[in-house]
């Protein structure tokens, strides 16, 4: 099935913004906070962060929103 877009511009910019914080905190806390630590929970905060920036900057080159697309009315 093909992503249809179903987010304007505001919407992607919006993405694009929070995708980029996101991904910079998972960096940072990774650096700061799990390297050296040798935890699993530490470490896989850090992961979901940066993995779920990732997607953010997807949703956001894309078009695509994965609420949306489930039937969800964002109000952007």
């Amino acid at each position: 099935m093909p992503l249809t877009c179903n987010i304007d511009a505001k919407g992607k910019a919006v993405r694009l913004v929070y995708g980029i914080v996101v991904l910079l905190l998972g960096a940072a806390l990774g650096y700061w906070w799990a390297l050296g630590s040798g935890s699993f929970w530490r470490w896989g905060l850090s992961g979901v962060c940066v993995l779920g920036g990732l997607f953010a900057l997807f949703e956001s080159r894309a078009g695509w929103c994965v609420v949306r697309a489930m039937g969800i009315k964002t109000p952007m």
